[in-house]
């Protein structure tokens, strides 16, 4: 009898044991995005193929997973991954750094003041994906003008701020204060690069931070004073 209870525990143990393997299965780990396919339209170097990225049926999915912000900057309301493939539809640049991030630009169908860029660190385990809108303010001065100024937004998909920081300051990296200065010296109808007063970055919540423009990595650039934004 004694034996018959030792074997009935005996495999109630396993059996627990298998449950429980089933639920938190041993060395389980979150699963990789693949973003390799977008490297071939950096291709042929340096300015790539920005327009076959766009076209590229698996593009528009890509940006809904990651652009999902708030925004009202432009249409109110509008989803933010419409937003991109707007300011992406005229072709730019689509080039590879370090073997590691990808940047894309383009600007509006018939309004190229307004322009967009697609920043990607595919070298990561969960990538990067930030997108950055350089958008004429209305109350300044004329397109055709020189000192016209412009709003530059930037949304990542996640927040740029250190987890081990105290407040919410936004940190931008290097490379991606290089891609900004390449997007930004782009000339779209204009004599000179776009001047930049005013940059936001907002979080994946929809909260803006304003940050000096002069701390972007932008071309030309006036720290204007703050300003409340609608994002």
């Amino acid at each position: 009898m004694r034996k018959l209870i030792q074997l009935a525990a005996t495999s109630l143990l396993l059996v627990a044991g298998a449950a429980g393997a089933q639920v938190h299965p041993h060395g389980d780990k979150p699963a990789v995005e693949d973003l390799s396919w977008m490297w071939q339209y950096t291709q042929p170097a340096p300015d790539g193929h920005e327009n076959g990225l766009t076209s590229d049926p698996r593009f528009h999915e890509f940006l809904r997973s990651h652009l999902a912000a708030p925004q009202s900057f432009w249409g109110n309301g509008k989803p933010l991954a419409d937003v991109a493939t707007e300011f992406l539809a005229v072709p730019g640049i689509a080039r590879a750094d370090e073997n590691r991030y990808l940047t894309a630009t383009g600007c509006v169908p018939n309004f190229c003041p307004s322009r967009g860029m697609l920043f990607v660190d595919i070298g990561s385990r969960h990538p990067l994906v930030i997108f950055a809108a350089i958008d004429w303010n209305r109350e300044s001065h004329n397109i055709d003008e020189d000192n016209a100024e412009y709003t530059l937004w930037i949304f990542p998909d996640r927040s740029l701020a250190p987890a081990d920081a105290t407040d919410e300051t936004q940190h931008l990296s290097s490379p991606l204060k290089r891609s900004l200065g390449i997007f930004s010296a782009e000339l779209k109808g204009g004599r000179v690069p776009p001047l930049v007063t005013h940059a936001f970055v907002v979080e994946p919540n929809g909260k803006p931070h304003e940050i000096p423009a002069s701390q972007t990595g932008v071309t030309r650039f006036h720290d204007s004073q703050p300003v409340t934004p609608a994002a």
